[in-house]
């Protein structure tokens, strides 16, 4: 008697069945829309590195995210790139700042529209560092714990506008468990946040640093980022958020960091998010204008690669076309 031929392309045959028997599914509320609002601009200006982004002025918010609901969109995520940037990052935590404008302005345009609001300094800070800085001899340092209580007034000022989530991206040491304890006490303990637990000082930001105006004038971020070859160290600090208070923790970049996308789910078993960062975007757009890939297929077999690694929620810069996409 002949040996059993095993044939698994028998459940390929049929794109019904492949559908029905597929493992690994998109859902457009999965999908996360980073805007960068500017206090600079008075109609949206293009991205250079980023086609089809823009910064935009805050008179042009409601409508964004009208259209992005329209879009199938649920969620948005907020950076704000102040009028005047200095050593403090004081506009990022005023009650009038580009940041907390937004978030009026949306909740009044698109009341169910999810505002998730980033809580860092860089964008704030004249030097673009993500922290308050300590010069000596000629030697800079940020500090750390000083750093940290900006950041909470960053986050309860975001509350009182009105934000649904708070994500602090930072990677200052104890900033979650200190923005917990300071959203307890100014009476947001309902608020959840979502830590940037494992985010690596990687050569994907540069587009980013353009749409944020947050490059450092000086040094780099290897002192608060994680060095990129730490594995270990990244399931440390997400053990760390998580102990603090994260609600939702975050692996970022994306396409370079499955691996530790897949160890931080299959280890904490909770909830996690993943960054489909601005260098990620920008290389894909740069194939599709030369013609060489597919952008719809590239783009959901990435985002499928994303949900396949553990990621519950994907932040990407092609929110707005995913929900069509999924349609089609």
């Amino acid at each position: 008697m002949l040996p059993l031929v095993q044939r698994p392309r028998r459940l390929r045959e049929n794109a019904v069945l492949r559908e029905m028997i597929r493992e690994t599914r998109l859902s457009a509320n999965q999908f996360i829309q980073p805007l960068f609002i500017s206090e600079n601009v008075s109609e949206r200006k293009p991205i250079s590195s980023m086609p089809g982004i823009f910064q935009l002025p805050l008179q042009e918010v409601e409508k964004e995210v009208e259209t992005l609901a329209k879009a199938g969109v649920s969620s948005v995520l907020l950076f704000g790139i102040p009028a005047k940037k200095d050593a403090l990052a004081s506009g990022a935590f005023s009650a009038d700042g580009v940041v907390q404008n937004a978030v009026r302005a949306i909740k009044k345009a698109v009341p169910h529209m999810f505002v998730i609001t980033d809580v860092c300094l860089c964008e704030y800070m004249a030097h673009g560092h993500c922290g308050i800085i300590h010069e000596s001899h000629g030697h800079y340092s940020v500090l750390n714990d000083e750093s940290v209580k900006t950041l909470c007034q960053v986050a309860i000022s975001h509350a009182e506008a009105g934000a649904d989530l708070i994500a602090p991206s930072d990677m200052m040491d104890g900033r979650i468990g200190a923005i917990r304890q300071a959203l307890d006490a100014a009476h947001f303990d309902h608020l959840p946040i979502m830590s940037y637990a494992a985010k690596f000082c990687s050569a994907m930001y540069g587009p980013f640093r353009e749409a944020a105006e947050s490059a450092p004038q000086f040094g780099d971020r290897r002192s608060y980022q994680m060095d990129p070859a730490n594995a270990l160290e990244a399931l440390h600090e997400t053990a760390l958020d998580l102990n603090e208070g994260a609600d939702i923790v975050m692996v970022k970049p994306g396409l370079l960091y499955l691996d530790i996308l897949w160890r931080v789910k299959e280890k904490f078993q909770r909830p996690t998010a993943v960054y489909n960062v601005s260098g990620e975007y920008a290389m894909v757009k740069a194939a599709v204008a030369n013609g060489w890939i597919d952008e719809k297929r590239v783009v959901l077999e990435t985002m499928t690669a994303f949900r396949r690694a553990g990621a519950d929620l994907i932040i990407t810069y092609w929110a707005a076309q995913i929900p069509g996409w999924l349609k089609d």
